[in-house]
């Protein structure tokens, strides 16, 4: 089953930009989910949108690029322009 790793954006530049990284089978109902308030608590409240994703063959891939994604900062910030 493919997996995707995804990255969201929310804001603007009054209230201040953030992005969330996550990963998912499904990409359209994981945004819908995040912005039914109903993901993750850090989205809550929040309108996001879909700025980037990558797909993977299993969800051990598509994890473990979603750890190494969350730490590289310089990636977010990119990605969030």
């Amino acid at each position: 089953m493919a997996c995707y790793v995804y990255i969201l954006g929310s804001g603007d530049a009054e209230t201040g930009y953030r992005t969330y990284i996550g990963w998912t089978t499904d990409l359209n109902a994981r945004l819908a989910t995040h912005n039914a308030g109903k993901g993750a608590r850090s989205t809550r409240g929040r309108q996001w949108v879909l700025l980037y994703a990558e797909r993977y063959q299993n969800r051990g891939e598509a994890m473990s690029r979603e750890w190494h994604m969350k730490r590289d900062r310089r990636f977010r910030r990119e990605v969030g322009r």
